[in-house]
């Protein structure tokens, strides 16, 4: 029997993943122009730009790194022959200017983004008509047309289905840390709450960061009181685990992933805007919890000290990839992701805890465990975000979901209410380096999943060469190789 060769195993992991491609395989050249714009022409030189930076608008908006903005932002303009472009994108606006020759001046657009949205749907229908420029002879006032229609079409769920998405992530998540089924509905409750009364502050224009608070007060309100009066009612609960389920979920819409992607990838002033959003709404989220416990203890009530989790045995393990998986497949949901990529979202989730939980056995502590877990979820889902033809952003946000260190946050804040400094910076630490060890691992599973395989169209244009002249021969002509 012929041995197994390195070359056999990439050519059947070519064949597993496809041909299509997504926004994971970052261009780096377009393809020849299929319809060039006439670059003496004003008016259609400054729609294509507007396309391009609009496009950018909701990469940007969904999470999407500077890098991959400024990637994509390229590639639409010079699929209308704007080959030359220079492009920057900071935190919330993006600028684009081609030069069209020596003897014109060059054409200039910007973008201001006024908003964020994990919109999945919208993120892969922008995705989609790009690789529709990639194949066809889409003209701008088509793909304009198209953009608009994107951006002003409806969210293919309602909001309360949203809601019960999130509710649903909640009671996942607490059982993944180990909850039972009173636990569960609690979580559920609970986050349908936060969700419906962050929607109205939202209506009435309350800034993000009060959103948090308000959600950290709600998510540690219940689980106080009911452990308070747990004998009257005669149940058992633990209170950290409604709480650390309800802190995933706030801290899930954050753009962590984006933030250490930008510091990783060379975007340093858009990851430092990102990371103190970050640091602000995790703050926000702290304080309401801080609040709630306060408020507790100033009536009597004082909730029981957390320990760090025990390594789960196997019983408990397959459980916990169960609800791994469904923690990231409602995630999706509730960021309105396409149905085709819920499945892909379900497996990252459960991979990733899969993952994690193996680690663990070998303890190699939980930085470590969450960065392999992070690079394999990046990994896996890049390569499945190409035969789902998804951004592979969903499948990644979405996996690395189970793995947020509610848990950890929790239980450092209350050390510190309880004046165990020690206790509780480490806690604490060990939060932030989870939440950096699972955006650096996401990164480099992308990456891994970008160069494991280039795809045909880079191939084949990549592939052509000028023909090179030779000398002459006597009484000839040259020759060209």
């Amino acid at each position: 029997m012929r041995a197994l060769r390195p070359r056999d195993v990439f050519a059947w992991l070519n064949r597993l993943i496809g041909e299509e491609r997504s926004v994971v395989d970052a261009p780096t050249a377009a393809p020849a122009p299929l319809q060039p714009v006439d670059l003496t022409d004003d008016a259609l030189v400054a729609e294509v730009l507007d396309i391009a930076v609009r496009s950018g608008e909701v990469l940007l908006a969904s999470g999407t790194s500077a890098i991959d903005t400024t990637a994509q932002v390229q590639f639409v303009a010079s699929t209308y022959g704007l080959a030359r472009c220079d492009v920057d994108v900071t935190y919330n606006s993006i600028r684009i200017s081609a030069y069209r020759g020596p003897t014109m001046p060059p054409a200039t657009s910007m973008r201001i983004v006024h908003y964020r949205s994990l919109d999945f749907t919208r993120l892969a229908a922008v995705d989609a008509l790009t690789r529709r420029l990639r194949t066809e002879a889409v003209s701008p006032s088509e793909a304009h047309d198209a953009l608009t229609t994107i951006n002003d079409a409806p969210h293919p769920y309602n909001r309360w289905t949203a809601t019960f998405a999130w509710a649903s992530m909640a009671a996942s998540a607490s059982v993944l840390l180990g909850g039972g089924v009173l636990v569960a509905i609690v979580s559920f409750l609970t986050t349908m709450v936060i969700d419906r009364v962050n929607r109205m502050l939202n209506g009435i224009g309350l800034p993000f960061f009060y959103q948090h608070v308000v959600g950290g007060l709600i998510a540690a309100a219940p689980a106080s009181l009911l452990y308070t009066f747990r004998e009257q009612l005669g149940i058992s609960i633990r209170p950290s685990l409604v709480i650390a389920a309800g802190v995933i979920v706030l801290l899930s819409g954050l753009s962590l992933v984006g933030s250490v992607q930008d510091a990783i990838t060379g975007a340093p002033i858009t990851a430092v805007a990102r990371f103190f959003e970050v640091l602000m709404m995790t703050g926000g989220i702290i304080a309401g919890v801080a609040l709630s416990l306060r408020m507790a203890a100033a009536l009597g009530s004082t909730l029981p000290l957390t320990t760090a989790p025990e390594t789960p045995a196997f019983a408990q393990a397959s459980i916990r990839v169960v609800a791994g998986a469904f923690t990231s497949l409602f995630f999706a949901v509730a960021c309105y992701a396409e149905r085709r990529a819920l499945t892909a979202a379900g497996l990252g989730g459960a991979a990733g805890i899969l993952v994690y939980s193996l680690s663990q056995t070998i303890d190699i502590g939980t930085v470590v465990g969450s960065a392999i877990a992070a690079t394999v979820v990046g990994f896996v889902g890049g390569l499945m975000a190409r035969r789902a033809l998804t951004p592979p952003q969903v499948i990644a946000v979405a996996g690395i979901t189970p793995l947020l260190p509610g848990l950890s946050l929790y239980r450092g804040l209350y050390s510190l209410l309880n004046n165990q400094l020690l206790l509780g910076l480490s806690a604490l630490l060990s939060a932030f380096g989870i939440g950096v060890a699972l955006a650096a691992g996401v990164t480099l599973g992308e990456w891994g999943a970008r160069t494991l395989r280039r795809p045909r169209i880079l191939g084949r244009t990549g592939s052509l060469r000028r023909p090179t002249l030779r000398p002459r021969r006597p009484g000839g002509q040259e020759r060209t190789a």
